[in-house]
């Protein structure tokens, strides 16, 4: 090998020096081969006959238009979205309508309610776990009461030993009405004043005369307003069981029942004798 040669092989401290770089016509080829086997892959992942589809945002239909409009800072436009959630009466708008019980204006709140009680059967669990929650239980008792469904009976049943909230539940039980007089026909038997309290008051509210032997019995009742509450209850229900019933209340040992009775016979003397 020639002095020449060395030189070209070994920088001048002794290391050897890089190959000379590939020509334009190998590095054009070298591309080439990479460019085909990209292709390759690509083609291998599709499958064969299968069209290549890119990815799109999937449309949305009109319940998630009106559901994202519960999230609009205008209260009236969350009340409007809220009221044809109810209207569609699909079950996706329940966990929806749900949320909207916490909202900040009660326009909104009110309708959600009413839009939950369209929804009907598909809400009621969603509303049931809701009675775990102060701040919302009020509003998930009044729209169980307007869902007819038996799964809403016991909920509303136990917040009648609630004294903040006896009153909503005894409400929403007058709302569902027949379906919950066996219910509060057995109330009567409860231990708690309350529950035999309220459970009165709702008899006389529904006035299905199924419940009028079960309150004649209450006019015995060791609480003077638990007998008074079942005198005026069978005066709404307006049997004549009751009307015979209530007579001996006239000498009751508490004034307040007395007065009362009084003035239900004479009202009923008065219509029979307008008939």
């Amino acid at each position: 090998m020639s002095s020449l040669q060395r030189d070209k092989d070994f920088f001048d401290d002794g290391t050897p020096a890089p190959a000379e770089t590939a020509s334009d016509e190998q590095a054009d080829q070298i591309a080439a081969q990479l460019a085909a086997e990209t292709t390759r892959s690509a083609d291998a992942a599709t499958a064969p006959g299968e069209p290549v589809v890119l990815e799109e945002e999937k449309p949305k239909d009109e319940i998630d238009i009106q559901i994202d409009l519960l999230k609009d800072p205008d209260w009236v436009v969350r009340r409007e979205a809220a009221i044809t959630l109810g209207e569609m009466g699909d079950e996706r708008c329940a966990e929806p309508l749900c949320r909207a019980l916490y909202d900040g204006d009660w326009q909104v709140r009110e309708v959600a309610i009413d839009a939950l009680g369209q929804i009907g059967s598909p809400a009621v669990e969603k509303l049931i776990k809701l009675l775990r929650d102060w701040d919302v239980r009020k509003y998930a008792i009044i729209a169980l009461g307007k869902i007819r469904d038996e799964r809403v009976l016991d909920p509303l049943m136990h917040q009648l030993r609630n004294e903040e909230f006896k009153e909503y539940a005894t409400n929403a039980l007058v709302e569902v009405g027949q379906p919950a007089v066996p219910r509060l026909i057995e109330a009567l038997k409860d231990k708690d004043d309350n529950v035999r309290k309220q459970a009165v008051l709702a008899l006389g509210r529904i006035k299905q005369p199924e419940a009028v032997d079960s309150l004649i019995a209450m006019l015995t009742d060791k609480d003077w307003y638990t007998r008074l509450t079942a005198a005026a209850a069978l005066e709404a229900i307006g049997d004549e069981r009751g009307r015979d019933a209530i007579k001996p209340l006239m000498k009751d040992q508490d004034m307040v029942v007395r007065m009362r009775v009084e003035r239900i016979l004479a009202k009923w003397k008065k219509q029979a004798a307008n008939a």
